[in-house]
């Protein structure tokens, strides 16, 4: 594209006649059409994923320890939402958010394509490039819905719910395939399902691309020429020496997976940390915007809480549906990978009904702090359900009836939808008007240290009863969704203008 076209495109509003899609922009099914293929591919591969790494190394698994495999599961995902943090940064200041998602999904792929090559290798070869993808697409795609409305435009809310339900549409697919391929064929057939799916997915991407009002091959907020350079220069310097220090150290036998891990989870608490602390110290932030700060801490560490047991239906409930859940419903078998799918299904037909109810209750509807404590609250008795049917019993060879898996991501599906919702309505309130721009950065930093925690506490699945596992952190996400319900005056009070 010529300078020209690139330097007035900013200009160019968002035509409100545009209708195509649904009553939406057409620009809308390109980035929902994208994101379903996005998560087709990364919770498709992530289903499968945590069975791949505990099984046998003679049926083509990696032969990790049960707690171990769920781990290292739940490391890459801190990856993921660690870089997430940086993709925001370098689509406003370098690439712009085109590029970004762009490189992004190229990224992806390669990642996907490279974990169907059947050696070790290769597999956390592909496992980085998928967490540097994800980093530079997720972060943004969001960002360009919200560039293909005006500021006044009343279809904005319907159009994020078409994208949302896009987003699980793809989490409900992926699970499908990945799992039936993994099942039967073998793992990395698995993988390469999800390669194919992100492909599918960037393609769609780049035909659509002249429906996306706005976009621009420069970043928004671009780095001065001089200060891109040195922040480039910067940039390959740093990973080049994070690679040849991580080399290294691997060699020399003191970086062990385990210690990456731990890594992982230092940096997950620290990263938010400092920047709460930044935020509250920063004389851009006013007196009345620090006191939102305040009861934002609660709601982010709600959304911590949550999401600890919410990416565990990856992991440590995979684990559990693999090993002592029937994999059979009115006759019909399944994979257990197949699991993952319920929560995405859950989501798209749950979706509706939550919305249309807070339509009817309009004023009455809960308070934001409470459908969050709700959330938190269905989240914790999610596991809770699980120490019915993993009771009572002497041996690790019982089978628990499908129906126990599937009420677990009932409950789960609903609070995700209570909780991500408010949860990020909320934020864009809160957030200081000076860091209003990396409101999503901090949201995906809860998400960076739930699964930052969970990487040390699924240590324990194996090596503790399960219903004293499911139980204990069932009962925990339960106390502080009702910490938050018992706060709900204070929070009342301190969140306007959040209702």
């Amino acid at each position: 594209m010529s300078r020209t076209t690139t330097d007035t495109e900013p200009t160019q509003s968002p035509p409100a006649d545009d209708h195509a899609f649904f009553g939406q922009p057409r620009g809308l099914m390109t980035l929902s059409g994208l994101e379903v293929w996005e998560r087709f591919s990364f919770l498709g591969m992530q289903a499968i994923l945590v069975l791949y790494f505990a099984d046998t190394v003679a049926r083509g698994g990696m032969g990790m320890e049960a707690g171990t495999a769920a781990s290292v599961s739940a490391a890459y995902g801190t990856l993921v939402y660690l870089v997430s943090v940086a993709g925001g940064w370098l689509a406003d200041r370098i690439l712009g958010s085109y590029r970004a998602v762009l490189y992004g999904g190229i990224l992806i792929a390669c990642g996907h394509y490279a974990m169907a090559v059947p050696t070790d290798a290769m597999t956390w070869t592909g496992l980085g490039l998928i967490s540097a993808g994800t980093g530079l697409l997720k972060p943004n795609v969001a960002a360009m819905v919200g560039k293909l409305y005006r500021t006044d435009d009343e279809r904005r809310d319907a159009g994020f719910a078409l994208y949302y339900m896009g987003i699980n549409i793809g989490a409900f697919l992926g699970p499908l395939v990945t799992g039936w391929l993994g099942d039967h064929a073998s793992w990395h057939w698995g993988f390469s399902a999800a390669a194919v799916g992100m492909t599918l997915g960037l393609i769609q991407y780049v035909l659509g691309r002249r429906h996306l009002i706005g976009r621009r091959h420069g970043a928004e907020f671009a780095l001065s020429p001089r200060s891109m350079r040195r922040a480039v220069r910067l940039i390959v310097t740093g990973a080049v020496v994070v690679a040849a220090v991580a080399t290294g150290l691997s060699l020399a036998g003191w970086l062990t997976m385990g210690r990456f891990v731990d890594v992982l989870t230092v940096a997950s608490v620290i990263a938010p940390v400092v920047y709460f602390v930044v935020m509250f110290r920063s004389r851009q932030v006013t007196a009345e915007e620090r006191g939102r700060l305040r009861p934002y801490v609660v709601l982010f560490l709600a959304s911590v809480v949550f999401n600890f047991i919410l990416f565990q239906a990856y992991s440590t409930m995979m684990l559990l549906a693999s090993t002592n859940a029937r994999t059979e419903i009115l006759g019909f078998h399944f994979p257990a990978g197949w699991y993952a799918s319920a929560l995405g299904a859950f989501e798209v037909a749950l979706a509706p009904v939550v919305a249309a109810v807070w339509a009817r209750m309009g004023p009455r509807q809960p308070h934001a702090s409470n459908k969050i404590a709700i959330g938190v609250i269905l989240g914790g008795l999610s596991f809770l359900l699980m120490v019915v049917p993993t009771s009572g019993h002497s041996g690790d060879t019982y089978r628990m009836a499908a129906w126990w898996i599937v009420g677990s991501y009932l409950l789960l599906g609903l609070g995700d939808i209570l909780l991500e919702t408010s949860g990020m309505s909320a934020s864009t309130k809160l957030a200081p008007k000076a860091f209003a721009g990396q409101t999503m950065a901090l949201w995906f930093l809860s998400l960076a240290l739930a699964n930052g925690i969970q990487a040390q506490v699924v240590k324990l699945y194996g090596e503790v009863s399960n219903p004293a596992y499911f139980g204990v952190n069932g009962a925990i996400a339960v106390v502080a969704g009702v910490a938050v319900i018992a706060a709900a005056p204070w929070l009342r009070r301190t969140m306007h203008p959040v209702h």
